[in-house]
């Protein structure tokens, strides 16, 4: 993605003003009598994501009016500005006065320029920003084009976005920053022993695979992160219906968006010795898927009774996790699209996350909060940890009922991280089914931009 940032001056670049209901009598004073005249012909009363271009006297451009939601707003989005590249002509604009927030309002401005047009070619307007004063462009630029990767990736349809292609984007991501990348394929997933996600993957003419890749200095705080890569999601022989079906190429979103965090990190140059794991997975319906009730053992040793072939994310991430696990990492994150019961809960847009560290929970908490990328902590709840007893196995991966789904997912991850110093589990949605400022409908980077900042706060 190009950069939307004009670093040098521009004496041409047309000022939009900021205005909320409150402030815009006084701002409208000041504006010359024909402006001001023409702001009222148009009925500008600077409510919330109105926009209006008023003319100079030859005709161009001379300001621009953006309203913003005032102090007594229940909710002031500080990615309100991210809607102006979808309503400006072309051209080179600044910022007039200040948003709410200015850096927040410059990096909505970078992911409100997005457009997904691999398939469709789209004649969008160039519209860019003189940077603000102070912003670190740099910074906002690596964050703005990592979003737009894992973006990329999840709208990418999974005729051409198969466990093949994301072990390939995960490759040129580490070619990039010259990161040593090794991929597992196939039956050799059983010959070095990640038996889950091999059965999970089996049913598909297209192989499953594990990506692995490492950069940073072996002497640096030992990061590792895992993101689930479920290329399509049928539900295997637990058959979703179509309507959960429709948007199931956004299953490996979990391994698009840790490809999002990886590529901030590598770029920033953070004080880490950093790991990757995808497991990169299709769950398909053959005569050989894997069914309800089959029992298969995993890297850690315990034996996994399938409840709902429909819960495979977690069976990958399990292996996944156990491999990451023996190395004994600091800090251990995984990432993934895993229960339609967190959306129940939170919403599309509120990820739940899960870590008994609570140092690293409240960090995290203040890093989402200061990013705008929300994130609600939920709780490792131990008493449900016997839902996932199995009479035949040492674990069931889907318990019977609806309760307590995310929970329970999660619960059954911990099973399989035992060594790492601290570990953070996060279950995202990657979708933006309605668009919002600053994010447009589709594939969604959740959580990377927070945990970015965590890191780069730890280890910066």
């Amino acid at each position: 993605m190009h950069s939307v940032f004009e670093t040098a001056p521009s004496p041409s670049a047309i000022p939009i003003t900021f205005a909320t209901r409150a402030t815009w009598s006084e701002l409208s004073a000041t504006l010359p009598a024909q402006a001001r005249q023409f702001a009222q012909a148009n009925g500008f009363a600077a409510k919330a994501s109105e926009c209006l271009t008023l003319p100079a006297a030859d005709g161009r451009i001379a300001q621009v009016l953006f309203g913003l939601e005032d102090e007594t707003a229940r909710w002031r989005d500080p990615f309100r500005p991210g809607q102006l590249p979808g309503m400006l002509p072309a051209g080179v604009y600044r910022f007039a006065n200040a948003p709410q927030d200015t850096r927040l309002a410059a990096l909505a401005f970078a992911l409100g320029s997005y457009r997904f047009n691999r398939y469709r070619k789209s004649d969008t307007p160039d519209v860019r920003l003189v940077a603000p004063a102070g912003i670190d462009v740099a910074e906002i630029s690596r964050i703005a084009d990592a979003a737009s990767l894992a973006r990329d990736l999840i709208n990418t349809p999974a005729n051409d976005m198969g466990p093949e292609q994301l072990a390939a984007a995960a490759e040129l991501l580490a070619s990039r920053f010259e990161a040593s990348f090794n991929c597992i394929t196939g039956d050799e997933l059983l010959a070095q022993n990640f038996p889950l996600i091999h059965a999970v993957g089996m049913a598909s003419p297209r192989a499953p695979r594990l990506v692995d890749f490492v950069w940073g200095d072996p002497a640096h705080p030992k990061v590792t992160l895992v993101g689930k890569g479920v290329c399509f999601d049928t539900g295997g022989l637990d058959l979703k219906p179509s309507a959960g079906m429709l948007i199931m190429k956004k299953d490996m979103g979990g391994a698009a968006n840790v490809l999002a965090l990886a590529s901030m990190v590598m770029d920033a140059g953070l004080k880490v010795r950093l790991r990757v794991l995808i497991p990169a997975v299709e769950n398909a319906v053959a005569g050989n898927a894997f069914r309800p009730l089959d029992i298969f053992p995993s890297r850690k040793g315990l034996n996994v009774e399938i409840g709902n072939t429909d819960a495979e994310g977690r069976l990958v991430l399990a292996d996944a996790l156990a491999l990451a696990d023996e190395e004994k990492p600091d800090l251990l994150i995984d990432l993934g699209t895993l229960t339609g019961a967190a959306r129940v809960a939170l919403g599309p847009d509120l990820p739940p996350f899960y870590t008994s560290d609570e140092e690293l929970a409240l960090d995290l908490a203040r890093c989402a909060t200061a990013e705008n990328d929300p994130l609600w902590r939920m709780p490792l709840w131990p008493p449900y940890d016997s839902w996932l007893d199995s009479k035949v196995a040492n674990i069931n991966n889907a318990p019977s009922g609806a309760f307590a789904g995310s929970i329970t997912c999660a619960l059954f991850l911990q099973r399989f991280v035992e060594a790492a110093k601290s570990w953070l589990h996060v279950d995202i949605y990657g979708w933006t089914p309605r668009a919002k400022p600053a994010r447009p409908e589709g594939g969604e980077c959740q959580a990377a931009r927070a945990i970015y900042r965590l890191l780069s706060e730890r280890y910066g």
